[in-house]
């Protein structure tokens, strides 16, 4: 093949395409035209690989088909109407649909941090066995109320978002698993426990409840949502429903759980923000709390009325 003279022979037709590839608006004359060119280019461009594979050009047509395809077929464009199904109908069905499984964890291992905060508080020798006598009264003193305020705001809600979410994709990838949700639930629910119980020992309970009360009740919730969902799974796993193979069963729970996890993403820049500008700010300590339970009554709203809503209306898997 003499390239320059098929160059030469094709070029206009090559430069007609990327011209009407460009454009923003078509008339019908003009897409029967692109759609002509793209064809006979597509032609060209395989006649190049196969015959005279010169880089450059080759490039250069891979780049001009995947393009002009692309204008033919038609672009995906965000829609404002499918995220409004995904947050008014596919989420909240999704939390739902777990509902039974991260209220039970969320019951079970608030019972559990509940005793573990009054039997540390009840012993304190166990604190600090724990973490030390020492660094108990440096809790006490400056460290739990200091720790909301040793970063600026901004900052620090962006390490709580990222932390918070990273545990809550561990809660949620490892959920077939089982063992290792128990465990990273046992270690959330023994610091709170040991935290809360240092702080009452010393008479410094409203430090405790008033600080970590606007902020934990969001934020524990979507930990245990998390923990829920993966569980949800791997019980999918273990006992799948009679009419759906265990693979089956296992792919509808995995993408509720991959719905759940993007709904997450969110709930925990919420929950970053009231602890990085609420729960340190200079208000009432019943204002703070109130902001606290009104977005988290807003966010079980949300998932039992409005997800039941949903479930009802077929929508989730």
């Amino acid at each position: 093949m003499d390239l320059d003279a098929y160059v030469a022979e094709h070029g206009g037709e090559w430069r007609r395409l990327e011209q009407l590839t460009g454009r923003r608006k078509l008339d019908v004359a003009e897409v029967d035209e692109l759609v002509g060119l793209y064809q006979r280019t597509a032609t060209h461009l395989s006649a190049l690989r196969s015959r005279a594979p010169e880089p450059a050009l080759v490039g250069r047509l891979s780049h001009l088909v995947l393009a002009a395809r692309a204008r033919i077929t038609g672009r995906p464009r965000p829609s404002w109407a499918a995220v409004g199904r995904f947050l008014l109908g596919d989420l909240p069905a999704a939390l739902y649909r777990a509902w039974p499984w991260w209220c039970a964890v969320a019951t079970g291992f608030s019972a559990l941090t509940a005793f573990l905060i009054w039997f540390v508080a009840g012993h304190p020798d166990t604190a600090a066995a724990f973490i030390g006598a020492e660094a108990a009264r440096q809790l006490v003193d400056s460290g739990f109320a200091g720790y909301y305020t040793e970063f600026t705001a901004p900052t620090f809600a962006f390490h709580l978002w990222t932390h918070n979410a990273w545990l809550a994709a561990q809660c949620l990838a490892a959920g077939v698993l089982v063992v290792p949700v128990f465990w990273l639930l046992w270690q959330n629910a023994l610091n709170i426990g040991v935290v809360g119980g240092v702080m009452i020992s010393y008479g410094r309970a409203d430090v405790f409840f008033g600080m970590i009360t606007p902020h934990g009740l969001l934020e524990l919730t979507g930990i245990y949502v998390a923990a829920g969902v993966g569980l949800r799974t791997a019980w999918a796993w273990i006992a799948p429903p009679e009419h759906l193979s265990r693979g089956r069963a296992v792919a509808e729970a995995g993408r509720s759980a991959i719905v759940v996890a993007a709904g997450l993403v969110g709930l925990f820049a919420v929950s970053a923000l009231l602890e990085a500008f609420v729960t340190p700010a200079p208000l009432p300590v019943a204002v703070r709390v109130g902001i606290g339970a009104t977005v988290w009554l807003a966010f079980l709203a949300y998932a039992l009325l409005l997800g039941g809503r949903a479930v009802r209306a077929g929508r989730g898997t």
